[in-house]
């Protein structure tokens, strides 16, 4: 069913993106949001305690524009929860969550309103595109294997223009309703970095909500840039430990049996693929993520 953009209403979108550091990326996405054509969305910037002149130079350049200010780094989940917070107090009907390396396509934000109206999703999100890699699909999506609780992710072709029904979306761009957060609550704070948005859409989905993705809705995203970059040690660290703490949380009873070796053949996997390439501090901080998602 295409699009009707002509009828869709025009609720509140608070629009939220977490800044640590990353002035350069975080003014381009504001520069990108300031010329959206949806009429009715506020931009907030949380920052997670940035030590670069982050926030002087966004209120500088952007006066207008909100900041919330965290006195530490709270990761994404507990630093966004915040932003939510504000939202919702201010009324929000809508609140999309971006990514500070990313930007946004003019029309983005009016095609997710106008699919979230229309399929009535609790949950919904854009065709995501590789920053350096413009015509290339990042994420559009994921389904989830039942037994395993892995995501595969959905491959979107270029003929591809309906939205369509997914298991779980990134937090890189992933846009909720005010009900859903009232239904499901905040991101599950025990996650720094990664997988907090897997979570969060288990949770959606096992209330029985549904979560669209809206491909004629697009933005492009550097991809890691928050941890240093894809593979980095601090991206290898907060990747394993959450993904143990995600497993930890979500596998039960028999399933253990199936997702104990599974995970741990995938975890032997990774370090030996480091090892190879010799990119041992990436390796240990690994080793070292899986152990502190054991133990804490």
């Amino acid at each position: 069913m295409p699009l009707e953009l002509s009828s869709v209403p025009q609720p509140l979108v608070y629009i939220l993106t977490l800044n640590w550091n990353g002035c350069s990326d975080t003014l381009k996405l504001i520069q990108s949001c300031m010329a959206l054509t949806y009429p009715n969305a506020r931009l907030i910037v949380i920052d997670n305690a940035s030590t670069d002149a982050s926030v002087v130079t966004i209120k500088r350049q952007f006066p207008a524009v909100k900041q919330l200010l965290n006195q530490q780094n709270l990761g994404f989940a507990a630093g966004m929860n915040v932003g939510i917070q504000y939202a919702l107090a201010h009324h929000a009907d809508f609140i999309f969550l971006v990514n500070n390396d990313t930007t946004l396509h003019p029309d983005s934000l009016t095609y997710l309103i106008a699919g979230a109206a229309q399929s009535g999703a609790y949950v919904a999100a854009p065709a995501i595109y590789y920053m350096d890699n413009p015509n290339h699909i990042w994420s559009a999506g994921a389904l989830r294997r039942k037994i395993t609780l892995e995501i595969k992710p959905c491959i979107l072709g270029s003929n591809v223009t309906e939205l369509f029904n997914v298991d779980a979306v990134t937090g890189c761009g992933m846009l909720l309703r005010r009900e859903c957060l009232q239904a499901i609550g905040l991101f599950d704070e025990r996650f720094f970095m990664y997988y907090e948005d897997m979570d969060y859409c288990l949770r959606v989905r096992a209330r029985g909500l549904a979560i669209v993705v809206v491909p004629a809705a697009t933005m492009w995203h550097k991809v890691a840039m928050s941890s240093g970059g894809s593979g980095s040690p601090n991206e290898r660290y907060h990747m394993a430990k959450s993904s143990v703490q995600f497993f930890r949380k979500h596998t039960h009873g028999w399933r253990w049996w199936v997702v104990a070796p599974y995970r741990t053949a995938s975890a032997v996997k990774t370090v030996l693929r480091l090892g190879r390439q010799r990119r041992w501090a990436a390796a240990r901080a690994y080793l070292l993520g899986l152990y502190a998602g054991l133990t804490h």
